[in-house]
C-alpha cells in the first residue's frame, strides 16, 4: 500500500470537486510528527451558500423522495461497496491526518461502509400508519424528510460519524451539506468519492471543509437549512443551538461525556482491567463515550489501581503507522490542555500512579497513558471532559454512594456496571442516568444500538433503527370520503 496521500484536496459541491471561491486553503498536520501533511480547500460563507443551494435544488426536485425506497437502498449499498473498495486508502488517510493505526483506520472505513449497508436495509421499512376515524374518513401518516440537513462532524472519528448521519439522511430522502473537521478532514472526502461513483443524485451530498467560526457558523444559520446534526463539544453545541433557536430548527446533539464505570464487590477484577483499558485508551482517549472515571469499592481500590497502572505502563506510545497502543492526540493545543488538566489534578491532591505528562521523547502530540488515584468528586478531573488517555479512580463504601458518584456530573452519555449479579446489574442500569449502559464490557453494542446522551451530553439518537426517527417528521393526512360535513378545526 502506498504510504503517501495527495497533497491537495478539494471540496465536493453539487457533484463537482471544486476549489474554494476565496482560493484559500487549510493546512492539515500529521499529529504523529507535528509536520504539515496536506492542504484542503477552505470553505467560507460563499462556499456554504453554493453547497446549501445545491442541496436545496436536489431536495426540491424530489428526486430522492420520489425514488422507490428500495432503490434508495440499492444506491446506498453501492456507496458501501465503494467505501469498502477504498478501505486501505482510507485507512492511510485516517492514520496520517488523525493519528490512528493503519488497522484502526481501515476498521473505520469498514464501519462506515456498514452504516450505509445497515441503513440501506431500512430505507424501505420506514412506514406510516392508518388511524381509524370511522366510515366517513381515511386518515394516515407519512414520515417526511426535513429537507437540507446540515451536519458537522468532529475530528476524533470523522469518517464513521459522517457515515452514520449521511446514511440516515439518504435513507430518509433528506439532502446533506456536511462540514468536515479542519483538523482531520481527509477521510470524509472518501464518502463524497463513493457517492460520486455510486451515482447519487446531483447535489444530494455535499462535503466541505472550513473553520467553525465562519464555515460552521454560516452553515447552521443558513436560511435554507432545515435540520442540524452535530457531534462535538458542549460549548460549540450550545452555540449551534442558539443559532438553531432563531429558526426553530430540529437538531440532533451528541455532546460531551464524563462517563463512569461502577465496580461492584463481586466483579471479575481482570475483566474490569481489560474493559477499562479499552474504555479509556482506545484512540488515545479521544472518545466522547470513553470510560474516564472508574468507581470502585474501597476494599478493591489498591488491587485495581495497581493492575491499572501496570497495564498503562505496559502500553507502547508512538505513531499509529507503527502499530503503537497509544497514538497521538490530535494537536499540540489538545496535548497542552490534557497535560494542564493532569497537573491541576495533582495540585488538587490526586496521585498520578502512571503518566500525567506529554511524552518528552517523541516529536508529535503524545500523552502518556495516565491513571489517577485518590480522586474525589469535587476535583475538576472528576467532572470535566479531558478527551485524552486519562482515567480517574474514585472509591465508595456503599452502592447508593457509587450511583450518586456516577450520576454526579453534568453529563449523561454513557455509564457502566461491573458485576456477576444480574439482578444488581439490572438495578444499577435503572439507577444510572445515561443514554447507554454497558454491563461487564465497555463499548458493548454496535451500529444497531441507539446512541445519544442525557443532561448536557445532548439529545436525539444516532445509530440503530431509532436514529431514522430523528431524520423525519410526521405528516398527517385526513380525508373525508363521503359528502357532507364541514370538519372540525383543531390544534
Amino acid at each position: 500500500m502506498a504510504q503517501e496521500l495527495k497533497k491537495y484536496w478539494k471540496n465536493y459541491i453539487d457533484s463537482q470537486w471544486v476549489d474554494s471561491l476565496s482560493g484559500d486553503s487549510i493546512v492539515v498536520e500529521n499529529p504523529a510528527t507535528a509536520q504539515p501533511l496536506a492542504e484542503v480547500a477552505r470553505a467560507t460563507e460563499k462556499d456554504v451558500d453554493m453547497a446549501v443551494a445545491a442541496a436545496r435544488r436536489c431536495f426540491n426536485s424530489r428526486e430522492l423522495y420520489n425514488m422507490r425506497p428500495t432503490n434508495r437502498g440499492v444506491l446506498m449499498f453501492e456507496i458501501a461497496r465503494h467505501i469498502t473498495e477504498m478501505a486501505d486508502e482510507i485507512g492511510l488517510a485516517e492514520c496520517l491526518d488523525n493519528g490512528k493505526t493503519l488497522t484502526g483506520g481501515k476498521n473505520e472505513a469498514l464501519a462506515a461502509a456498514r452504516y450505509f449497508t445497515y441503513y440501506a436495509g431500512l430505507a424501505d421499512k420506514l412506514e406510516g400508519r392508518m388511524i381509524p376515524l370511522g366510515a366517513d374518513y381515511i386518515d394516515y401518516t407519512i414520515p417526511s424528510p426535513f429537507g437540507v440537513s446540515a451536519q458537522i462532524v468532529p475530528w476524533n472519528f470523522p469518517l464513521q460519524i459522517a457515515a452514520r448521519s449521511v446514511a440516515c439522511a439518504l435513507a430518509t430522502a433528506n439532502t446533506v451539506v456536511l462540514k468536515s473537521p479542519e483538523l482531520s478532514p481527509l477521510s470524509t472526502y472518501f464518502i463524497a468519492e463513493a457517492c460520486d461513483r455510486a451515482g447519487v443524485p446531483k447535489g444530494a451530498v455535499n462535503i466541505i471543509c472550513g473553520y467553525g467560526h465562519d464555515c460552521g457558523a454560516s452553515l447552521v444559520s443558513h436560511s435554507d437549512v432545515d435540520h442540524i446534526v452535530f457531534t462535538g463539544s458542549l460549548k460549540t453545541g450550545q452555540s449551534i443551538l442558539r443559532a438553531a433557536a432563531e429558526r426553530v430548527l430540529p437538531c440532533i446533539m451528541e455532546l460531551g461525556g464524563k462517563s463512569a464505570g461502577v465496580v461492584f464487590d463481586d466483579a471479575d477484577v481482570d475483566q474490569v482491567i481489560n474493559s477499562s483499558a479499552s474504555g479509556i485508551f482506545s484512540n488515545a482517549g479521544q472518545v466522547c463515550s470513553a470510560q474516564s472515571r472508574l468507581i470502585v469499592p474501597t476494599r478493591l481500590r489498591d488491587e485495581i489501581v495497581e493492575k491499572l497502572a501496570a497495564r498503562a505502563n505496559s502500553l507502547s506510545v508512538g505513531p499509529g503507522i507503527d502499530g503503537n497502543d497509544i497514538t497521538p492526540v490530535i494537536s499540540g493545543a489538545q496535548a497542552e490542555k490534557i497535560e494542564g488538566m493532569c497537573q491541576a489534578a495533582i495540585q488538587s491532591g490526586a496521585e498520578a500512579v502512571s503518566g500525567g505528562h506529554k511524552s518528552k521523547d517523541l516529536a508529535g502530540h503524545f500523552i502518556e497513558p495516565t491513571i489517577f488515584s485518590g480522586v474525589t468528586k469535587d476535583m475538576a478531573i472528576a467532572n470535566e471532559e479531558v478527551f485524552g488517555p486519562v482515567l480517574s479512580v474514585l472509591t465508595y463504601d456503599d452502592v447508593e454512594e457509587a450511583i450518586s458518584l456516577a450520576n454526579g456530573t453534568d453529563y449523561g452519555l454513557c455509564a457502566g456496571v461491573y458485576t456477576k449479579d444480574l439482578a444488581m446489574a439490572h438495578w444499577a442500569a435503572d439507577q444510572l442516568i445515561a443514554g447507554q449502559i454497558f454491563v461487564n464490557e465497555w463499548f458493548a453494542g454496535g451500529i444497531e444500538t441507539p446512541f445519544g446522551g442525557t443532561k448536557r451530553s445532548g439529545y436525539g439518537r444516532e445509530k440503530g433503527q431509532e436514529a431514522l426517527q430523528n431524520y423525519v417528521q410526521t405528516k398527517n393526512v385526513g380525508i373525508r370520503i363521503t359528502s357532507g360535513g364541514g370538519g372540525r378545526p383543531g390544534g
